[in-house]
């Protein structure tokens, strides 16, 4: 397996302009980074999945009604390229996470450290990984929804592409809805270039109105993929109960 140094995930992840990235965060909910992993080290994660005792767990989609297709959570013995990129990213986006916390009136628990802010979850009761690498099929889906697995919950989460769309698979877009007060919802849709990152809202967006701010709900999900396979690793900043 191709190694992914935490130098070289801190490099990469400073090479996306994160001022525009947060400019559109604050407009969409949702914003690509730039360039992530290679197509080799891309090829090598989406093959840890037939790869079982890297994992707690494996979800069936359709078992649980949650559309179709398998997702596979990591134990806390992550793959070094996962555990340099959380870490790379961790830091990047605290920023926005406190800003949109003081602008919707809220606590801001994140401390500086991934590490610390993760033994808070520990201690919380949530100890459970919450890094997702995902598998879908022709004709698979996911119904839209949130990643919260608990009261100590981080605002942001990245999806990284991890087979090139239009050649592995096609459709599989990654969606978002977001329920807008007294206003229809909106979605946009977005195509995961591979080795380029996702950051998108867990829950919500600060939303200006006419008193301040006020909280646009979100929920995420994918389309159908029409053919191929789509594979994608999902960074989540908070652990699980």
């Amino acid at each position: 397996m191709t190694t992914l140094t935490p130098t070289q995930a801190r490099r990469r992840v400073a090479g996306t302009d994160w001022v525009a990235l947060a400019t559109e965060l604050d407009e969409l909910g949702s914003a690509p980074t730039g360039p992530l992993l290679t197509p080799a080290e891309c090829r090598d994660l989406a093959a840890l999945y037939e790869k079982p005792e890297l994992f707690r767990t494996t979800v069936d989609l359709a078992r649980h009604r949650f559309g179709s297709g398998e997702y596979r959570y990591f134990t806390h013995d992550l793959p070094a390229p996962v555990a340099a990129l959380r870490d790379a990213l961790y830091p990047r986006l605290l920023p926005v996470a406190r800003d949109w916390a003081a602008r919707l009136g809220r606590p801001a628990p994140w401390p500086d450290s991934l590490a610390e802010w993760l033994e808070r979850c520990h201690a919380a009761g949530q100890n459970r990984s919450a890094q997702i690498l995902l598998r879908y099929g022709a004709g698979d889906w996911n119904a839209l929804h949130r990643d919260v697995f608990g009261d100590l919950v981080f605002p942001l989460q990245v999806v990284i592409g991890l087979d090139e769309h239009g050649t592995d698979y096609t459709g599989g877009e990654f969606l978002m809805v977001e329920q807008r007060p007294r206003a229809q919802s909106r979605g946009t849709s977005t195509v995961l270039r591979q080795g380029h990152g996702l950051v998108f809202t867990t829950r919500d967006r600060p939303v200006r109105s006419r008193r301040g701010w006020s909280a646009g709900a979100l929920r995420h999900g994918v389309s159908t993929v029409r053919s191929g396979r789509r594979h994608a690793l999902g960074l989540v900043f908070h652990d699980a109960t």
